[in-house]
């Protein structure tokens, strides 16, 4: 079947000498990869590596043959260009940190517009603001409403957060938060990504991008630490 749709890059493998197997997330059809034959052979090739840079937002058109194998590009173009993301390095850093989380996150191969909707309108506010300092917290506590572990915040008032079930709780658990993160956590459940980026320390920061990796380590069998972790901590040091 021949589609039309918009799809974000989640990561790209080199194969062999020439080729790339190319991850992404598509509006029409969830998780799709494609075979990109001769990807380092041609006059063109560097324009061609360019579109599959980590979260680019392409227009495509592609043969789906849904028989769980390799797909096919026919036509490929940028969607909208990028102004800072791949030439900033602390965005580009968070943008190849977020890939990742979605990389060992998204494993379905169905429809969800209202996921590929916000991750869209997520990448195109990183581009255009400066203030970015809580923006991979917010994105990662967000995308747990996608992907279907979002936290109960009907008892708030409880001094504890149960990572396992994801609630608040009068006791503390072995798989509870202690206090001080739980409040910290608290704090992040009201952010929003036009809200002040300033109202976390950067070692309040760091506990948190802790608590939220475990919470999807807790939820997402099989889910890996990030790589550019640590690259992720040095650049909001």
């Amino acid at each position: 079947m021949q589609i039309k749709t918009k799809a974000i890059v989640i990561s790209s493998i080199k194969y062999q000498e020439k080729s790339l197997i190319v991850k992404c997330f598509t509006l029409s059809d969830g998780l799709k990869s494609y075979f990109v034959r001769d990807a380092f052979s041609s006059r063109k090739s560097n324009q061609k590596i360019a579109y599959f840079q980590p979260l680019t937002i392409l227009e495509i058109e592609a043969v789906h043959k849904n028989k769980g194998t390799l797909e096919n590009f026919k036509e490929i173009k940028i969607a909208t260009p990028f102004h800072s993301i791949h030439s900033d390095v602390v965005k580009s850093t968070i943008v190849m940190f977020i890939s990742e989380i979605l990389h060992h996150s998204i494993h379905e191969e169905e429809k969800n517009e209202a996921f590929f909707t916000f991750l869209e309108t997520a990448l195109h506010w990183l581009d255009n603001h400066d203030e970015i300092a809580n923006f991979h917290l917010i994105l990662l506590l967000e995308t747990t409403k996608y992907l279907g572990f979002y936290p109960d915040t009907s008892n708030t008032e409880y001094k504890f957060f149960e990572m396992t079930e994801g609630v608040f709780s009068p006791f503390h658990a072995i798989s509870s938060l202690t206090e001080h993160e739980t409040n910290l956590f608290k704090k992040l459940l009201d952010l929003k990504f036009d809200n002040d980026q300033k109202n976390f320390h950067i070692i309040e920061r760091q506990i948190l991008l802790k608590v939220l990796i475990d919470y999807y380590s807790f939820h997402l069998d099989g889910f890996k630490k990030p790589k550019s972790l640590d690259v992720l901590k040095e650049v909001f040091s």
